[in-house]
């Protein structure tokens, strides 16, 4: 809502313009005054809506010809008087002022004003105003409505102005139809949106409880039973579909607003949809969708533990059949007040933990939105807030430390870890990927057309971490390589060969050479274990190749054979203290003597995990990956 208004007073000379601002301004009716009253200015304080007010006096006369339009084109609210006894200014309102406005480009609201209602006598109501206005008002939808009053008694001077006001802090033409009576469908799909917000429990009807929160939040205000009661006895009489027996159906909750409109009551409506984030146009404000986050340089976004907290409850709420997962139609109903699902561009439900039947399971929800933070928080923020996330959404996020200090000392503090994948087409980096979320191994083929992301959790001596690993495809790998942003914001590398094919482990040796990753923490992965072992076509072999850059020596799997050696559990330690897979050359001495015993110890805490892990890294430095795996 803005916060100040310019009320622009316009009619022919002689109406009463300057005596009107007079009579409001001092209280009282002063007989001489000057032709034109400078600009008044009237502080928020003073104000029902606390907003500034200017009020801007104008007048006929041809030398103010020029300032006439200048004051037209900068007002908010333009009130045309016109005098009761001189029939003809009521009919120039028609004839020449609203066109005039129109010629100039001009669509703001217009209050017609009608002064001198004390020439009137005694009786100063006029029952014909509506029969005389109406049809104005049907030929020019800027007209809000009309006020009479008399700036000599003064009587109605106040609400002069305070309608001006209303129509430009809580107007009607973008909530309602005036020559077909109803609600404009912007105004419709907003109202829906924020009735569904309000069903709690998802069951289409707002009961007491409910009607009572949104009272809450909207007017902080609760209604008594009584008055809950008078208020559902309203829409029964008048809407019997918009009550049932639990509470206020969507019809019901469309016609009280229409009701409230239709009795001038426009505040109440702008309150709500305000208070859900609307601006004057019935979008979403941006400023409400994506508030300033400050995002120092090199550091990460993830939830916090009340972004957990929300989205744990929206996915109970929307599990209806209480399975524990969330199939098709149980996401389109929890994305219905948003613009849609915000993965339908990706894989997704691919990208996550979903049951056999493809219904996305908690720890895929949570996963999947863990992912989106770190890779696209605004994203994030957007759907806090049309979800209905209560109250500011940037506490549903938190800032990490730099990784620069993470690496620096050793260790580090973040849930979400981000993997990028790269190796030579065929090497099995997809079925990699597959293979984390434990989704069903395919021997066929397709190469990576675009970058693929997928996330799911892992246990670190008793906590829970996110790990996201995404690959790229040879189109889109040079891209990323060389952007230091982009590589910046990964963690750990992963380079994947397959095992079976001589020219594979060349291609991610020349991978690193050529875009100089030697300082990037690296973690080496020998794919397709149950296939033949091969030498590979390379200066020195694997093993060697790592123990000269002081890595360990790479992890040998098979994801056919769902052998995979717990490698997701050494990529996310290795995400959690980097140092221990970074090339010796970037550490000090000490700590590239104690890497390899650091490398084994930091992904268990169960002497089997590191025999296990010892076991590996033995078996491939003497034989190489086993055929048995």
């Amino acid at each position: 809502m803005r916060r100040d208004v310019r009320i622009l007073l316009l009619g022919d000379d002689g109406v009463g313009k300057s005596t009107l601002i007079t009579s409001l301004i001092k209280e009282a009716f002063v007989a001489n005054v000057q032709h034109v009253i400078p600009e008044v200015t009237i502080p928020p304080e003073v104000t029902p809506d606390n907003v500034t007010t200017h009020i801007v006096d104008t007048s006929t006369r041809p030398e103010y010809r020029d300032t006439l339009e200048t004051e037209i084109r900068k007002a908010h609210v333009i009130c045309i008087v016109y005098a009761i006894d001189e029939p003809a200014t009521f009919n120039r309102l028609s004839g020449h002022w609203l066109p005039y406005i129109r010629s100039l480009g001009v669509n703001v609201p217009v209050v017609l004003v009608g002064n001198k209602i004390d020439l009137r006598g005694d009786d100063v109501s006029n029952k014909c105003l509506e029969d005389e206005v109406v049809p104005i008002m049907n030929d020019f939808k800027e007209v809000e409505t009309c006020v009479e009053c008399s700036a000599k008694q003064p009587l109605n001077v106040s609400e002069v102005f305070y309608f001006a006001q209303k129509a430009v802090l809580h107007p009607t033409a973008p909530l309602y139809d005036s020559r077909e009576h109803v609600l404009k469908p912007a105004c419709v799909d907003a109202l829906q949106r924020i009735f569904n917000l309000c069903d709690l429990d998802k069951d289409g009807v707002l009961d007491d409880a409910e009607l009572n929160e949104f009272q809450r939040k909207c007017f902080n205000a609760p209604l008594q039973l009584q008055e809950l009661e008078a208020v559902k006895e309203v829409v029964k009489e008048h809407e019997p579909e918009g009550v049932n027996d639990i509470g206020l159906t969507e019809v019901g909750f469309l016609f009280l607003h229409t009701l409230f409109i239709q009795r001038g009551r426009l505040e109440t409506t702008w309150t709500v949809l305000r208070q859900f984030g609307y601006g004057d146009d019935l979008t979403l404000r941006e400023s409400f969708l994506c508030p300033r986050v400050e995002i120092p340089v090199d550091c990460s976004v993830e939830l916090s533990p009340k972004g957990y907290q929300f989205f744990t409850e929206l996915f109970q709420v929307f599990d209806k059949d209480k399975d524990s997962a969330l199939k098709k139609s149980e996401l389109e109903a929890l994305f219905k007040t948003s613009p849609g699902n915000p993965w339908a561009h990706t894989a997704f439900p691919q990208t996550t933990i979903t049951t056999e039947l493809g219904a996305v399971t908690l720890q895929g929800f949570l996963a999947q939105w863990s992912m989106t933070t770190m890779l696209d928080y605004q994203l994030t923020l957007r759907y806090l807030a049309y979800l209905g996330f209560e109250g500011d959404t940037t506490t549903a996020i938190k800032v990490t430390r730099p990784r620069k200090i993470d690496r620096r000392k050793g260790k580090v503090q973040r849930n979400v870890f981000l993997c990028y994948v790269f190796g030579a087409p065929k090497s099995g980096k997809t079925s990699l990927l597959r293979g984390f979320l434990d989704k069903p191994f395919s021997d066929q083929y397709e190469p990576t057309a675009r970058p693929f992301a997928v996330v799911n959790s892992v246990e670190i001596k008793g906590a829970e971490k996110y790990l996201v690993m995404e690959e790229f495809g040879t189109q889109y790998e040079a891209e990323v390589l060389q952007n230091k942003k982009r590589l910046d914001k990964c963690d750990l590398l992963c380079f994947v060969f397959d095992s079976s094919d001589v020219n594979s482990f060349s291609y991610v040796v020349n991978l690193r050479k050529k875009y100089h990753l030697e300082h990037m923490p690296s973690v080496f992965v020998a794919t397709k274990s149950d296939s033949d072992l091969v030498l590979q076509r390379n200066e020195v072999q694997p093993d060697v190749y790592c123990r000269h850059l002081g890595l360990a020596a790479p992890i040998s799997i098979s994801v056919k054979s769902r052998q995979m050696a717990d490698l997701f559990n050494i990529l996310t330690a290795v995400a959690m203290c980097p140092s221990i897979a970074t090339p010796a050359g970037y550490l000090d001495a000490s700590s590239s003597t104690v890497r390899m015993k650091r490398y084994l110890t930091a992904v268990g805490v169960a002497s089997a995990l590191i025999a296990v892990c010892l076991l590996g890294v033995r078996l491939y430095r003497h034989h190489g990956p086993s055929s048995s795996s």
